[in-house]
Protein backbone atom coordinates (compact mmCIF):
# COMPACT_ATOMS: atom_id res chain seq x y z
CA UNK A 1 0.00 0.00 0.00
CA UNK A 2 1.35 3.41 -0.93
CA UNK A 3 1.59 6.44 1.37
CA UNK A 4 -0.06 9.60 -0.17
CA UNK A 5 1.88 11.54 2.86
CA UNK A 6 5.15 13.47 1.37
CA UNK A 7 8.41 12.09 2.70
CA UNK A 8 9.46 13.27 5.53
CA UNK A 9 12.99 15.02 5.94
CA UNK A 10 15.72 13.81 7.82
CA UNK A 11 16.43 17.13 9.36
CA UNK A 12 14.15 19.85 11.10
CA UNK A 13 16.11 22.65 10.05
CA UNK A 14 19.00 21.65 7.64
CA UNK A 15 17.10 21.57 3.50
CA UNK A 16 20.21 20.58 2.19
CA UNK A 17 24.15 21.72 2.49
CA UNK A 18 27.58 21.99 0.75
CA UNK A 19 30.65 21.81 2.78
CA UNK A 20 34.32 23.14 2.07
CA UNK A 21 34.01 24.10 -1.43
CA UNK A 22 36.40 26.26 -3.47
CA UNK A 23 35.91 29.78 -3.37
CA UNK A 24 35.77 30.35 -7.56
CA UNK A 25 32.33 27.97 -7.44
CA UNK A 26 30.21 30.66 -5.56
CA UNK A 27 28.00 31.13 -8.62
CA UNK A 28 27.15 27.18 -8.50
CA UNK A 29 25.15 27.89 -5.29
CA UNK A 30 21.09 28.57 -6.36
CA UNK A 31 20.56 32.00 -6.08
CA UNK A 32 17.86 32.43 -3.75
CA UNK A 33 19.33 29.63 -1.07
CA UNK A 34 18.62 30.97 2.41
CA UNK A 35 20.67 29.43 5.93
CA UNK A 36 23.97 30.06 7.34
CA UNK A 37 27.39 29.79 5.44
CA UNK A 38 30.90 29.47 6.66
CA UNK A 39 34.04 30.74 5.11
CA UNK A 40 36.89 29.08 5.50
CA UNK A 41 40.59 29.76 5.02
CA UNK A 42 42.31 26.38 3.68
CA UNK A 43 46.04 26.06 5.91
CA UNK A 44 48.01 22.77 5.02
CA UNK A 45 45.14 20.74 4.05
CA UNK A 46 43.06 21.71 7.42
CA UNK A 47 40.05 24.55 7.16
CA UNK A 48 40.03 27.23 9.72
CA UNK A 49 36.82 28.90 10.33
CA UNK A 50 37.63 32.71 9.79
CA UNK A 51 33.75 34.36 8.95
CA UNK A 52 30.17 33.01 9.80
CA UNK A 53 27.32 34.67 8.11
CA UNK A 54 23.64 33.98 6.74
CA UNK A 55 21.47 35.18 4.24
CA UNK A 56 18.33 35.14 2.70
CA UNK A 57 16.76 37.39 5.80
CA UNK A 58 14.28 39.28 3.64
CA UNK A 59 10.70 39.14 4.35
CA UNK A 60 10.84 38.75 -0.38
CA UNK A 61 13.16 36.36 -1.43
CA UNK A 62 15.59 38.90 -3.24
CA UNK A 63 19.00 37.51 -3.12
CA UNK A 64 20.75 35.41 -0.19
CA UNK A 65 23.73 33.44 0.44
CA UNK A 66 24.96 33.43 -3.12
CA UNK A 67 24.73 37.03 -2.81
CA UNK A 68 26.95 37.03 0.52
CA UNK A 69 29.22 34.54 -0.96
CA UNK A 70 29.65 36.64 -4.19
CA UNK A 71 30.35 39.81 -2.26
CA UNK A 72 33.23 37.99 -0.35
CA UNK A 73 34.87 36.89 -3.01
CA UNK A 74 34.80 40.36 -4.45
CA UNK A 75 35.64 42.44 -1.46
CA UNK A 76 38.06 40.28 0.82
CA UNK A 77 41.43 38.97 0.07
CA UNK A 78 41.68 35.77 -1.22
CA UNK A 79 44.37 35.45 2.01
CA UNK A 80 40.99 35.77 4.31
CA UNK A 81 39.24 32.54 2.93
CA UNK A 82 40.12 29.94 0.56
CA UNK A 83 36.36 27.56 0.94
CA UNK A 84 33.29 27.84 2.06
CA UNK A 85 30.11 25.45 3.96
CA UNK A 86 26.22 26.42 2.79
CA UNK A 87 23.65 25.10 4.68
CA UNK A 88 20.49 25.91 3.71
CA UNK A 89 17.30 25.71 5.74
CA UNK A 90 13.61 24.48 4.91
CA UNK A 91 11.27 27.20 3.12
CA UNK A 92 8.95 27.20 6.54
CA UNK A 93 12.30 28.91 9.16
CA UNK A 94 12.11 32.45 10.03
CA UNK A 95 14.55 34.62 9.35
CA UNK A 96 14.65 34.96 13.24
CA UNK A 97 15.63 30.87 13.91
CA UNK A 98 18.44 31.86 10.92
CA UNK A 99 19.67 34.73 13.27
CA UNK A 100 19.56 31.86 15.64
CA UNK A 101 21.33 29.55 14.40
CA UNK A 102 23.77 32.65 13.33
CA UNK A 103 24.12 33.45 17.31
CA UNK A 104 24.36 29.91 18.13
CA UNK A 105 27.36 29.25 15.77
CA UNK A 106 29.32 32.73 16.52
CA UNK A 107 29.04 31.82 20.54
CA UNK A 108 30.48 28.63 20.61
CA UNK A 109 33.53 29.59 17.91
CA UNK A 110 33.90 33.44 19.27
CA UNK A 111 36.34 32.12 21.68
CA UNK A 112 37.98 29.05 20.55
CA UNK A 113 41.80 30.27 20.28
CA UNK A 114 41.99 28.40 17.16
CA UNK A 115 39.42 30.24 15.14
CA UNK A 116 40.32 33.94 13.62
CA UNK A 117 36.69 34.87 13.76
CA UNK A 118 36.68 38.66 11.16
CA UNK A 119 32.95 38.96 12.37
CA UNK A 120 32.68 38.39 16.26
CA UNK A 121 29.31 39.47 18.56
CA UNK A 122 28.90 39.68 21.97
CA UNK A 123 25.73 37.73 21.62
CA UNK A 124 21.80 37.14 20.99
CA UNK A 125 19.54 39.05 23.19
CA UNK A 126 16.86 36.40 22.81
CA UNK A 127 19.54 33.65 23.82
CA UNK A 128 20.86 35.41 26.48
CA UNK A 129 17.57 35.23 28.07
CA UNK A 130 17.59 31.23 27.49
CA UNK A 131 20.50 31.54 29.76
CA UNK A 132 19.59 31.33 32.78
CA UNK A 133 17.64 28.33 34.38
CA UNK A 134 17.13 27.96 38.13
CA UNK A 135 16.91 24.46 38.17
CA UNK A 136 20.54 24.53 36.94
CA UNK A 137 23.47 24.40 39.81
CA UNK A 138 26.63 26.90 38.80
CA UNK A 139 29.30 25.34 37.16
CA UNK A 140 32.89 26.42 37.12
CA UNK A 141 34.81 27.34 34.30
CA UNK A 142 37.82 25.80 33.71
CA UNK A 143 41.26 26.92 32.18
CA UNK A 144 40.23 30.70 29.98
CA UNK A 145 41.54 30.94 26.23
CA UNK A 146 44.35 32.81 26.00
CA UNK A 147 42.19 34.97 23.41
CA UNK A 148 40.86 38.11 24.76
CA UNK A 149 37.24 37.23 26.31
CA UNK A 150 34.56 40.07 25.63
CA UNK A 151 32.85 41.08 28.71
CA UNK A 152 29.56 38.69 28.73
CA UNK A 153 26.41 40.74 29.29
Amino acid sequence: MRSHLPQQSPLRLIKSWRRYAKRETVGEVPPITRGVYVLYKEDAGDYKVSYIGVGGLSAVAKSAVTSRLKSHALHRPKKDWSHYSVFEVHDNITHDEIRELEALMLGIFRDDPQIELKNTQLGSKKLRKTRVNADWKPISIGKKSKRKVRKRQ
